[in-house]
């Protein structure tokens, strides 16, 4: 979970995540090599005139600074291109749990089994715990088996929502009469916070979610439990 002091992304607990991490690290490579190359050249002009008429007048110079740009494009568009394929992939979902946005909170509907559906609330201030995150926590989390493979079924009610979970590398719309999918699958048991990201109106930022993830025995304890 981010924190007040947190400057990078989280920590990621899914595939997904983990390959977002590195596509943002070799692109993060690559603007702090044009930034140190554009700044030096920079200190050359102003302080070498020699080198600004070579700039300005010499031909391999305008050749080299028109194909570097589109060599450096093509090392950022090919794994671009990659990972979103990656993201678009559906690979057969062993649970498959519909999201429907709300103002201001979520509904959750588990198509694979009968009868299990519920709201999720964020906890009020004058309601929560000592272990409680203020804004953050809900009253009913989401619990799936980790190390499987889920399937969002993602919608709306009302407005348009946003269904985020950031260490799961999960950004998805939840739009008024359409359906989206994601799937993705979680490497570690723990709790993982997310927030709706579209702006929906006045408590726009009062309907969190959480994911708990945890043992496939456990799961199935829950779901004969809510079934119930």
């Amino acid at each position: 979970m981010a924190t007040w002091k947190t400057l990078l992304l989280q920590d990621s607990a899914s595939p997904l995540m983990e390959q977002l991490s590195f596509f943002h690290d070799h692109t993060l490579l690559i603007l702090v090599i044009i930034t140190i190359l554009v700044g030096q050249l920079m200190m050359s002009l102003f302080f070498n005139k020699f080198s600004h008429r070579l700039l300005l007048e010499d031909q391999i110079i305008e050749i080299v600074w028109t194909m570097l740009p589109a060599i450096t494009l093509i090392f950022i568009a090919l794994p671009s291109l990659r990972l979103i394929y990656i993201l678009d992939e559906i690979n057969n979902p062993l649970i498959t749990i519909k999201s429907i946005g709300h103002q201001w909170y979520w509904s959750y509907e588990y198509s694979d089994f009968k009868n299990i559906e519920f709201d999720s609330y964020m906890i009020p201030i004058s309601e929560m715990n000592s272990f409680n995150f203020r804004l953050l926590d809900v009253d009913n989390r989401i619990m799936i088996p980790f190390d499987s493979q889920i399937r969002m079924l993602i919608t709306a009610a009302d407005v348009i929502h946003s269904w985020t979970i950031p260490a799961l590398g999960v950004k998805i719309d939840a739009t008024p009469g359409r359906l989206n999918q994601i799937t993705f699958s979680v490497n570690r048991i723990s709790l993982f916070y997310g927030q709706c990201s579209e702006i929906c109106g006045a408590n726009h930022s009062f309907m969190p979610i959480v994911i708990e993830s945890i043992p496939p025995k456990y799961f199935i304890n829950w779901i004969s439990k809510s079934l119930v």
